[in-house]
């Protein structure tokens, strides 16, 4: 039985938890794009590199350090999918299409000023709803003109299910949005129709498979041009069990075709409770393992977005954190920004020089491992609240990262969330029952401390219990190093 440690071994460096410039000194411690893809490592040029550098959707690296803030100014939709129900006054739900309040593009940009100020680590303004920004033009554009003025250091992203961007694509580069992502679910309008029930287009509402073709024809003109504009996209798929699960091998080889950067295949949410003609009928969404084996079986050839939360169209913060209200209306319109671009190029420094310790170390550890391809790979569910580090007590996580460690190489595979642990001692069975379910398939937990009672759930549940604070690629080859060395010995 692995003994959970204070610290991962007495020589590994520890990182601080607020302090980006800390140094890790010891050894343990093209045109838009469609990148050639070996798994989900490509080698991307370094002008790709540089334009993906900061953006946390983009950039799995960049998703532990960099943050988002999503604005709502776009109520309207152009279609209905039958897995979404755009509610308002949500504010406990986290999932696409929900938000508290709409905003003006003016009381949007005051917002992004503000919350650029609080947060100096947020590098991107998306708009993706709660509607679809292009059918709401005149918002949209005039949010992103506001931003692009005051604020120019942030990147511009806008989402969108394609419908009308070919239309757009001219006033899109103009305004240097440099970053698109897209929502196509099928590539077979036969299968679309069982998506999606009407298309509005040109003031005309399409019902069934002809409203389907419609969007499949502008989606893959859509992609088309923003090839030709050399604007990086983004897929997402929902991956809905029974209906296009399957097909998504199909529409991940004609999007990765026609240049899309990187594919994003998401688990259809269908709760009942949301009122959606999903959840009401009863369609389920995968389980983990179904979606990742869709991805990856897709992973071979583009690269494959995992890190993906599922963002409300107000979320604010890391992903994985939503600090939406924090910056409510009544909020920030009380709040007078104080934007300054030193302080932000400062911590944006910061988090470069952490991360480049950090990969150096990395470096440095796999030059003392003797790369053996018969080793087999184990997952692991770490407790963290950014900055790729073990840094979270266990029983205060909302979500667990899960890696894939193989004794030579660390790659994150999932996200899972979770009710928290420690509730008061109400409810902390019942949760952490909950938990050990949705992390079954791992063999660690890895946190900076977890408490006896779960220590023991855990180990009677076969998952080991690990202490440690650290970044996690050294956690992680630590204890695969003792999980490997117990079974051997037990053999």
């Amino acid at each position: 039985m692995l003994q959970t440690t204070g610290l991962i071994n007495n020589n590994a460096s520890i990182a601080n938890k607020t302090d980006f410039t800390e140094t890790l000194s010891t050894p343990e411690a093209k045109k838009s794009g469609s990148c050639p893809s070996t798994g989900d490592k490509p080698q991307l040029d370094a002008s790709i590199q540089e334009r993906i550098a900061k953006h946390p959707c983009y950039s799995e690296d960049a998703h532990h350090h960099y943050a988002r803030m999503h604005v709502a100014v776009a109520p309207a939709c152009n279609i209905q999918c039958n897995y979404c129900n755009r509610k308002y006054d949500c504010a406990n739900e986290s999932r696409p299409g929900v938000v508290s309040e709409v905003l003006t593009p003016e009381e949007a940009a005051h917002k992004a000023l503000v919350v650029g100020g609080k947060i100096p680590q947020m590098t991107v303004l998306g708009i993706a709803g709660p509607g679809d920004p292009l059918a709401n033009p005149k918002q949209t554009f005039r949010t992103f003109e506001l931003v692009a003025d005051k604020a120019p250091d942030i990147k511009l992203c806008l989402s969108s299910n394609g419908l009308m961007l070919p239309e757009y694509i001219d006033r899109i580069k103009e305004l240097n949005i440099d970053h698109v992502t897209l929502t196509i679910n099928m590539v077979d309008p036969e299968i679309g129709a069982k998506i999606y029930p009407w298309v509005r287009y040109n003031r005309k509402r399409y019902k069934g498979i002809e409203g389907v073709k419609i969007l499949h024809e502008k989606q893959m003109e859509s992609l088309d041009a923003l090839r030709e504009a050399d604007i990086l996209c983004k897929v997402n798929s929902v991956m809905i069990p029974g209906i296009n699960d399957e097909h998504l091998v199909e529409v991940n080889r004609v999007i990765q075709s026609k240049g899309a950067f990187l594919h994003n295949i998401m688990p259809l949410i269908s709760a009942p409770e949301h009122g959606t003609h999903f959840g009401l009928t009863g369609q389920r969404g995968p389980t983990p393992k179904e979606l990742k084996t869709l991805q990856d079986k897709c992973s071979g050839n583009m690269k494959m977005m995992r890190h993906c939360r599922q963002c409300r169209a107000d979320a604010v913060g890391l992903l994985g954190e939503d600090r939406s209200q924090e910056f409510t209306k009544d909020k920030i319109l009380d709040m007078k920004p104080e934007y300054d671009s030193k302080q932000r190029q400062d911590v944006h420094a910061s988090i470069e020089k952490f991360t480049a310790e950090v990969n150096t170390v990395k470096e440095e550890q796999n030059t003392q491992i003797t790369s053996d391809t018969s080793t087999p790979s184990i997952l692991v569910a770490v407790a963290t609240k950014g900055n790729r580090l073990v840094n979270q007590h266990f029983g205060h996580a909302t979500e667990f990262q899960i890696f894939e460690v193989n004794g030579t190489d660390v790659k994150f595979i999932a996200h899972r969330k979770v009710d928290h642990y420690c509730q008061s001692g109400y409810g902390e069975e019942t949760s952490l029952d909950s938990i050990i379910k949705s992390i079954s398939d791992c063999k660690g937990v890895l946190a900076s401390k977890i408490g006896l009672c779960p220590q023991e759930a855990l180990r009677n549940a076969g998952l080991e219990p690990y202490e440690a604070y650290d970044i996690i690629d050294n956690v992680a080859i630590n204890f695969y190093k003792e999980y490997m060395q117990k079974q051997t010995v037990g053999a």
